[in-house]
């Protein structure tokens, strides 16, 4: 079967948004609130085995504030979706800042896919406005553009590990999940992938690679480039020193 369309996660998969953009928002936006709240590296790391803003927080309250959770009573949902809110305000200011670049050879794996005629969406957890200014302040103002489908947020009510927004994107798209690679970087995203039929190329980070990528097609430290050569960790071995078109469409194809 032939590789038709890749299917990127955001955060984690294209750019580092994690550790410096979307922790640093979110207590920007705790202390904004005259709340007295840290999300450390470590604990943030905690956190993000739950997918989803609005459910991370609740997640934290539920186990790091319970008293704050009984207290807020019937008022819990509008207060966390304010607070998210606020944090997804921070976080965009940092990426007009140009303070969140792309990950090693995500602009060459993008441009080199355009070309190649294969097909692109994006398939994420975090908000469609968080996706939209991250390709325009790393790739450009035409970069929404480039993809077919922006399935983002709460365009389905269970997000990652669930398959939904996977098969959100397949239906959209009019793709069967046999001719499709979809490019992650955690195990959520993985399971999330898997369980809708799609093969899943796994790019991890500091804080997913410790992770269980057990029935990945292919694990890599990055997607790499010419001077920073990728390191294959679980899968068929590169042609080359990157993750490229030609690599994909062979290895797709292979029995």
């Amino acid at each position: 079967m032939s590789l038709q369309a890749l299917l990127f996660d955001v955060d984690g998969t294209l750019a580092d948004t994690e550790r410096d953009g979307h922790r640093v928002a979110f207590n920007q936006a705790f202390a904004e609130a005259g709340l007295d709240w840290e999300w450390s590296v470590a604990l943030y790391g905690e956190l993000l085995a739950v997918t989803g803003g609005k459910e991370r927080i609740r997640f934290y309250l539920q186990r790091h504030r319970p008293d704050f959770a009984r207290a807020a009573g019937d008022d819990l949902d509008t207060f966390i979706a304010g607070l998210h809110r606020s944090k997804t305000r921070h976080y965009l200011a940092l990426l007009e800042r140009g303070e969140i670049p792309l990950r090693p050879g995500v602009r060459r794996l993008l441009d080199e896919a355009r070309v190649e005629g294969l097909r692109l969406a994006i398939v994420t957890t975090t908000t469609p406005e968080n996706v939209d200014v991250l390709l325009r302040t790393t790739l450009g103002e035409d970069a929404l553009g480039w993809f077919e489908v922006i399935a983002a947020g709460d365009v389905v009510p269970a997000k990652k590990p669930a398959p939904d927004i996977y098969q959100y994107a397949l239906e959209a798209m009019g793709l069967g999940p046999e001719v499709c690679l979809a490019l992650e970087d955690s195990e959520n995203g993985l399971r999330s992938a898997a369980a809708a039929g799609c093969r899943t190329l796994v790019t991890v980070n500091e804080y997913t690679c410790q992770q269980d990528f057990s029935g990945a097609w292919l694990v890599v430290d990055q997607f790499g480039e010419a001077a920073a050569p990728a390191t294959v960790l679980q899968g068929a071995a590169l042609r080359g020193p990157c993750v490229d078109v030609a690599f994909l469409r062979a290895a797709f194809a292979a029995p």
